[in-house]
């Protein structure tokens, strides 16, 4: 059990930020420990295989010094089953950190800061983990939407089929109007020159994402 005011941590690490719309730049990463799903392509399943070490929300806080004005995101993991995140975004944001938080989209949005940034997954089928998406979070980020947010969607698709499925998802709830839709392919499932054609076949404003991280460090699991 955690005590106050501190976190369950996999790992705190420096890279670049491989992912989302602000890839590329430098950013320093709190990965938490845990997590509700078990998707099979799962490239951090130590999060959730192990127990993480906890952590002070001060500690974190004053190994961030070493990286002033540098994004900051916080992932997993599922993050947000972690109550105590929401006073570090507090913290993170009252000391000028831009905050990027990754969810997996199974937990309500409804209690994150206004002023940080989410980045959600809707999983697919191919995931193993399809119907666990927590259909509230759209309304909650049209809401956030309507006050400023810089909030994105995620879909990782393992297939052609995963692809039409996400597709229906995006039209049937026109979520390229509520955030920056991104689609990243399992690599060794779909190729991404074949995700590339695909995308353009619809004309929609859909982004085709890469993991920048896994091209540059293709053998590192960790820290990157």
């Amino acid at each position: 059990m955690t005590v106050p005011e501190s976190l369950l941590v996999s790992e705190l690490f420096y890279s670049i930020q491989g992912e989302s719309t602000r890839a590329g730049l430098p950013c320093a990463f709190i990965r938490l420990a845990g997590c509700n799903l078990r998707c099979n392509y799962c490239d951090a399943s130590y999060t959730w295989n192990e127990p993480g070490e906890e952590h002070s929300i001060t500690d974190i806080l004053q190994w961030l010094k070493a990286y002033p004005g540098v994004l900051t995101e916080i992932t997993g993991g599922e993050p947000l089953l972690q109550e105590n995140i929401h006073y570090l975004i507090e913290r993170l944001i009252d000391n000028g950190h831009q905050v990027l938080i990754e969810t997996n989209g199974t937990v309500s949005l409804e209690q994150v800061h206004q002023q940080a940034d989410i980045i959600m997954d809707i999983k697919c089928p191919g995931s193993g983990m399809g119907d666990a998406f927590h259909q509230d979070n759209i309304n909650l980020l049209r809401q956030r939407r309507n006050t400023g947010s810089r909030d994105e969607i995620k879909f990782v698709l393992c297939s052609e089929a995963d692809f039409q499925w996400a597709l229906e998802m995006v039209k049937k709830y026109h979520l390229y109007q509520l955030a920056p839709v991104l689609f990243s392919p399992v690599t060794d499932q779909l190729t991404p020159p074949r995700l590339a054609e695909l995308i353009l076949a619809e004309r929609l404003p859909i982004r085709l994402q890469l993991q920048l991280h896994s091209l540059l460090w293709p053998n590192q699991k960790r820290g990157v």
